[in-house]
């Protein structure tokens, strides 16, 4: 099943936790690695069934606000960031999830060394819809961490755990790429 079907059969927990896993993959494109920390919350309130989820959202904006890294690829983490759902509107989870598994592959493209670093015709939407072909290791990788989480969440309540280990996982290889390519330029 494509990525695009995943998240169109997906129940709000599961929107809300694929949303969340993209930008917290990404989340080492802000900066600092402490922040790597800062939508831990977030998780928690998900495994709480979503209690306190506005109030943890703010913190999370408050403690990523002032991030000094420029770059296309750390916009696309600060629209993620912004365009979370506070939890108070119903139905507002599907079209944050549908944009952050976009932004998550775009970031991912543009990071990869196979991939174009200016985020020109990334084929985010047709990798989505299962066209892999040209597509670079670590956007493939990313690719599979979004199927898999949809796949968790959709087999049962066991699945947020197992979603959360698969963002830290991603956001370690994300965190060692950046880290990388700061060396090649320095």
């Amino acid at each position: 099943m494509s990525l695009v079907e995943l998240i169109a059969q997906a129940d709000e927990r599961g929107l809300a936790a694929s949303g969340l896993g993209c930008l917290d993959r990404c989340v080492p494109l802000l900066g600092d690695a402490e922040d790597d920390e800062a939508l831990r919350p977030l998780w928690a309130s998900l495994a709480e069934g979503g209690t306190g989820w506005g109030e943890t959202l703010a913190v999370a904006r408050g403690r990523l606000a002032d991030t000094v890294v420029d770059g296309e690829a750390a916009e696309l983490v600060r629209r993620m960031l912004g365009a979370a759902p506070d939890g108070s509107v119903p139905g507002d989870w599907r079209g944050w999830a549908d944009a952050c598994s976009v932004a998550a592959l775009q970031v991912h493209r543009m990071l990869d060394a196979g991939g174009p670093g200016d985020g020109a015709d990334d084929g985010a939407a047709g990798v989505r819809e299962g066209d892999t072909a040209g597509m670079t290791p670590l956007v493939a990788a990313e690719l599979r961490r979004q199927t898999r989480i949809l796949e968790l969440l959709a087999s049962g309540a066991g699945g947020l755990r197992q979603a959360r280990d698969l963002s830290t996982e991603g956001r370690r290889v994300l965190r060692a790429v950046v880290s990388r390519r700061a060396r090649g330029r320095a």
